[in-house]
């Protein structure tokens, strides 16, 4: 950011509109905390239905962030998701352009 403009509200152009949603937000840091998970862990850990949750796994999956699976676990059918490097590097790059933005708030 330019020191005479702490804060330039252009700036906010340059998030990832996949990532910035608030339900895939949700979904990406839960990701991050853990190997993979299954649908419902991701469902009652983001507080999420399982329509949205749906949905935003797809969303998610379509940009290559996470990856989905289908396994059986004891007979039953399961979907496990897992956040890919690619998923990693957008959260860690929506970190970037968004922490200094919130930084000048702060000033």
């Amino acid at each position: 950011m330019k020191e005479d403009h702490p804060l330039d509200p252009r700036e906010i152009s340059g998030l990832d509109r996949v990532v910035h949603s608030p339900t895939r937000l949700k979904i990406m840091l839960v990701l991050m905390s853990v190997e993979e998970a299954d649908f419902t862990f991701i469902s009652r850990t983001a507080d999420l239905t399982r329509g949205n949750l749906s949905a935003n796994l797809t969303k998610l999956e379509e940009a290559g962030y996470i990856k989905i699976e289908k396994k059986f676990i004891e007979r039953i059918p399961k979907t496990i998701a897992s956040i890919t490097p690619a998923g990693k590097k957008a959260l860690e790059d929506y970190s970037s352009t968004l922490g200094p933005i919130l930084d000048s708030l702060r000033k």
